[in-house]
């Protein structure tokens, strides 16, 4: 832990016997809230106690406050950390009285219920203490910058999620693996890594606490000073919400941007799109509680609903998050976009031909919005260590994307870590990230990396009838003369649309199909047929399989000599435990 996580954990000590362990976030984060918000109000604090007493009009005196001290927020009261140390005796009703003083966009005190807390402090003779102990750091942005502000939630957040058995996963992501999205996502942007003042938009359906937020803004400063970013989000946690917008508010963002809210049910930034869109929404969540309203939604707004592929099932949100970004990219018409959602295997390739999970993959893939997909390392989250992907979304690629789907095997790039952090063993290092960036820019095929159009990933999936028979052998007719299925040897076929090298498409099914069965399945059922009526489209994303190597098995003669080296080690051992 850094020696400011170090700092403020070890406040924590004066809330033993008075809170739990897993309840020190209820204080310990809302507190260094506060002292940064007090920090930067600083040096300001006069000017808006001036501006504050010439108008009573809340809307000018923001309109003032913004123009001539460039805050989006302020705060009304006398107060700050030295005053409130010197009364100690009115303590509780001065910082009640504080907190009240802020300005309505920080409502993140709220979220927290911290007047709560202050009073079970002030009862346990512990509110004093606390107090002194956060004004002893500096957390204005010139002592703490605003990313190490984000890696010092990230940390706190981590103790406190492993001190109750929670999962810390479920509100962060890896600040290594939001760098390679990040990077990832302005690969294709030269104009906003290059132009002075350019101006570019950033959402975060789930949000968390900022961090894709975060880094998206101080990489996209660090490849070009002069770029602005605006940052927008949603989060439905109402304490990473509350960190997630004072972290912006120090930032300077605009803190309306940052929206509290389940996405899925209602999309607060609803007629709104962007220029980068990212996202790690949870894996194997249901969304039963936000399916009425989902389901209202897509007959409300028909063509344009932001689940245009259809639904996945229940017990797993993820491919709503990845259509509803998919619809949050700003227009072609308007200079286009491009996402990045982190998710896990199953969107690849879980649910048969037309299932809800097949007709997304099909949405996506037939309107050739998916560029590239990037497999990462597992152990690399700390909460899981299963296999995670990257998928990136654009809807203006270049010409020669057009058409393709990139497969990057990232799964061997990366730095071992001294220490685990939860299940987290592995972590992208600044070379394996520049590894895989490289693998993107130069989109060519190589040991890891693999560019298939987009047919390659679709098949029909056909009915394979054979004739029922009677007790004699002999066929079983209708009333017309044909031949009667039987249902217990019908079985399916998957044909990819590519199968043969014929074109996919209405035009090229027939001709694709008849070519399968005649080579596939005719030579070992000859009395079978196709019922083109039951014929479904599919969609899968194989990825595994297109980076399998064959190995071929050792030599018997090499497996027996090592059996027989093996067998005479354990005999000497018997050997000298029997003397």
């Amino acid at each position: 832990m850094s020696d400011l996580g170090g700092f403020v954990w070890s406040i924590a000590d004066q809330l033993r016997g008075v809170y739990k362990p897993h309840q020190y976030g209820d204080v310990i984060l809302p507190m260094t809230i506060l002292r940064r918000l007090d920090c930067i109000l600083e040096s300001t604090r006069d000017e808006v106690r001036a501006i504050v007493e010439s108008t009573e009009r809340e809307e000018l005196r923001d309109a003032l406050i913004r123009k001539q001290l460039g805050l989006n927020f302020y705060n009304t009261s006398p107060w700050n950390f030295a005053r409130l140390l010197g009364d100690p005796e009115g303590l509780k009703a001065n910082l009640v009285d504080y907190l009240a003083g802020f300005s309505k966009n920080i409502d993140v005190f709220e979220r927290f219920r911290f007047e709560n807390e202050i009073q079970q402090l002030a009862e346990k003779n512990r509110l004093l203490l606390v107090v002194q102990k956060f004004a002893e750091i500096d957390l204005h942005p010139d002592a703490v910058s605003n990313a190490a502000m984000g890696d010092l939630f990230e940390e706190l957040i981590r103790k406190f999620a492993e001190a109750s058995n929670e999962t810390a996963g479920e509100h962060f992501t890896p600040r290594d693996a939001i760098r390679l999205l990040v990077d990832l996502l302005f690969a294709e942007d030269t104009e906003a890594l290059t132009v002075p003042g350019v101006v570019r938009s950033v959402y975060d359906p789930t949000a968390g606490t900022g961090g894709m937020l975060s880094v998206a803004e101080e990489r996209m400063h660090e490849l070009n000073p002069d770029a602005r970013l605006t940052l927008y989000g949603q989060e439905i946690n109402d304490q990473s919400y509350a960190i997630c917008k004072s972290d912006m508010i120090a930032k300077g963002q605009d803190a309306g941007n940052i929206r509290l809210g389940d996405t899925l049910a209602d999309d607060l930034l609803a007629g709104q799109t962007f220029d980068y869109c990212l996202s790690n929404p949870p894996y194997g969540v249901d969304w039963k509680a936000s399916q009425e309203a989902i389901k209202r939604h897509i007959q409300d707004a028909g063509d344009r609903s932001r689940f245009p592929g259809g639904l996945p099932p229940i017990s797993d949100g993820q491919m709503l998050f990845l259509q509803h970004l998919a619809t949050k990219m700003r227009p072609v018409h308007e200079g286009g976009g491009r996402a990045g959602i982190v998710l896990n295997g199953s969107p690849l390739f879980t649910g048969g031909a037309e299932s809800g999970p097949s007709n997304i993959r099909r949405w996506l893939l037939e309107h050739d919005l998916v560029d590239a997909i990037v497999a990462l390392p597992t152990n690399m989250f700390y909460n899981t260590g299963i296999a995670t992907y990257v998928w990136v979304l654009d809807n203006t690629k270049r010409a020669d994307r057009i058409g393709t789907v990139q497969l990057i095997d990232g799964s061997g790039f990366f730095t071992k870590m001294r220490r685990n952090l939860g299940q987290k063993s592995r972590e992208l290092s600044v070379e394996d990230r520049r590894k895989i960036v490289e693998l993107y820019d130069e989109h060519a095929e190589s040991e890891h990396s693999k560019i298939l159009p987009t047919d390659a990933f679709g098949y029909w999936t056909i009915t394979v009838e054979r004739p029922l028979r009677d007790e004699t052998g002999e066929v079983v007719r209708d009333r017309k003369g044909n031949q009667k299925p039987d249902a217990k040897l019908r079985d399916t076929e998957n044909v990819p649309f590519t199968y043969g090298g014929n074109l996919a498409g209405a035009e090229g099914r027939d001709a694709t199909v008849h070519a399968y069965f005649e080579a596939e399945v005719r030579p070992h059922v000859p009395d079978a047929w196709v019922d083109p009526a039951k014929t479904k489209v599919g969609y899968e994303i194989p990825f595994t399989r297109h980076f399998y190597t064959y190995v071929p098995p050792r030599p018997l003669e090499e497996i027996d000599r090592d059996l027989n080296e093996l067998i005479a080690e354990i005999m000497e051992l018997l050997r000298e435990v029997e003397r």
